[in-house]
C-alpha cells in the first residue's frame, strides 16, 4: 500500500435518505463498487448510526421530513467522534443560496439530482481519499505522541507539538535548568549474581516507578545509564518552579523506591538502594546528533556537577547543591552535608543534604 491509497478493507459509507427508491439504487450502487453500506431513513436515525458505526464517507439527502439535511449536517460537525468524516449532499436543489447554505453547514461536496452515476463514483472517490489521508495522519500524530510521552510528560509533549520547529530541531541553546541524577546502589553486584532475565526484570520495574515519578512533576527524561536515571527541569519547557518540581521528584523517588523495595522477598533486591544528586545552573540543552537521530540533552559543568554529587550521595540520600537551596530554601528542610572539591573541579562545592520538604 502507498503512502496515501486507500486501506485494503474497502470504506463504509453511511447513506441518509428518505426516499426508499433513491436508497436502494445508492445502496445497490456503491456495493457494486466494493464499498460497505450503512443505511439511515431519517436525519435522527442518521445521526446515531453515524457515532456507532463509524463511517468513512456520509451520503446525505438535504430533503427530509423533520430534521432535514442541513441540520444533520450540522451535528454532524458539531461532536468530535464524527466531525472528519466527509459529507457529501445529494439533493434536488440547484439554487445557488441552497448550495451556499449546504457548504456553511459543513459539507464537503454537494451533487443535484439526477446524477450520473459516474461522477457520483468519482466524487466518493476523491472525498475517502481524503479522509484516508486525514486518518494517516491522525495514526502518525498519535504514534509521535505516544513516542513524545515516553520520553516526557504529557504536559511537556503538549507544550513541543505545538511549536516543533522550536523545539523538534538541532542545535542548543544556553538556560537555567535543574538536574536530577539517580543511581541504584549495589545493583552492579546484584547483576553479577543474578540470571540476566531477572536482572532486566528487577531493572524494568524500578525504572518505571521512578520515570513515573519524573512524569509525575512534570520533568523531561534525559536518559537510562546503566542503573542511573537522569531527569532535567527547565527544558524543553520551562516552569518557575523547576527547582521545586526536581526536589520534590527526588523525596517521592526515595518514597517509591522504599515501597518497592519492602514488596521484595529476594532478600539481595532489599538490600539495594536509591541515591540522587540535584544541581541548579546554566547548561546548554537542545538536540544534539543528526536530522536523522537525535538526543535531547543537557550537557555542560551543571550537569557533571548533579551527577558527581549522585556519586557521593550514599543509598536512601539526597545530596543538593547551595544554587539549588537557594531556589527552595524556604520549602525544604536540609542538613549541611560539607563542602567537597567534586570530581574534575577545583573549587569546594558546599553540598546540603535533603531532609524533606517545609
Amino acid at each position: 500500500m502507498g503512502r496515501w491509497d486507500a486501506p485494503d478493507t474497502p470504506g463504509k459509507i453511511l447513506v441518509i435518505e428518505d426516499d426508499i427508491t433513491s436508497a436502494d439504487f445508492l445502496t445497490r450502487y456503491l456495493t457494486s463498487l466494493g464499498y460497505s453500506v450503512v443505511r439511515a431513513h431519517d436525519g435522527t436515525e442518521g445521526l446515531l448510526k453515524a457515532g456507532e458505526e463509524r463511517p468513512d464517507l456520509i451520503l446525505l439527502d438535504i430533503m427530509m421530513p423533520g430534521m432535514n439535511g442541513f441540520e444533520v449536517c450540522r451535528q454532524v460537525r458539531s461532536q468530535a467522534q464524527t466531525a472528519h468524516i466527509p459529507v457529501l449532499m445529494v439533493t434536488a436543489l440547484y439554487e445557488t443560496d441552497e448550495r451556499i447554505q449546504a457548504l456553511e453547514a459543513g459539507a464537503d461536496d454537494f451533487l443535484s439530482k439526477p446524477f450520473n452515476v459516474y461522477e457520483l463514483a468519482a466524487r466518493v472517490k476523491s472525498l475517502l481519499r481524503i479522509k484516508y489521508q486525514h486518518d494517516e495522519l491522525a495514526r502518525r500524530s498519535d504514534l509521535f505522541y505516544s513516542v513524545m510521552r515516553r520520553y516526557v510528560s504529557p504536559e511537556v509533549s503538549e507544550q513541543i507539538l505545538r511549536d516543533p520547529e522550536r523545539y523538534l530541531k538541532l542545535g542548543g541553546e544556553s538556560r537555567q535548568v535543574t538536574t536530577l541524577f539517580a543511581d541504584i546502589r549495589g545493583f552492579t553486584r546484584y547483576a553479577q549474581t543474578h540470571p540476566a532475565n531477572r536482572v532486566v526484570e528487577l531493572l524494568n520495574l524500578i525504572f518505571r516507578e521512578l520515570t513515573d515519578v519524573v512524569f509525575r512533576w512534570r520533568g523531561t527524561l534525559d536518559k537510562y545509564l546503566g542503573d542511573a536515571i537522569m531527569a532535567i527541569y527547565g527544558a524543553p519547557v520551562s516552569y518557575q518552579d523547576d527547582t521545586l518540581r526536581a526536589i520534590r521528584t527526588a523525596l517521592d523517588m526515595q518514597a517509591a523506591f522504599g515501597a518497592l523495595r519492602e514488596r521484595w522477598v529476594d532478600e539481595d533486591a532489599r538490600s539495594l538502594s536509591l541515591g540522587v544528586g540535584i544541581h541548579t545552573g546554566e547548561a546548554v540543552v537542545g538536540n544534539v546528533g543528526t536530522e536523522r537521530l537525535m538526543d535531547y540533552t543537557a550537557v555542560g559543568d551543571a550537569v557533571n556537577i548533579a551527577q558527581r554529587l549522585e556519586e557521593l550521595a550514599e543509598g536512601g540520600q539526597v545530596l543538593i547543591t547551595a544554587d539549588t537551596l537557594q531556589q527552595v530554601q524556604r520549602r525544604a528542610t536540609v542538613r549541611f552535608y560539607g563542602t567537597q572539591v567534586l570530581r574534575g573541579r577545583q573549587e569546594e562545592t558546599a553540598i546540603y543534604e535533603l531532609l524533606g520538604m517545609l
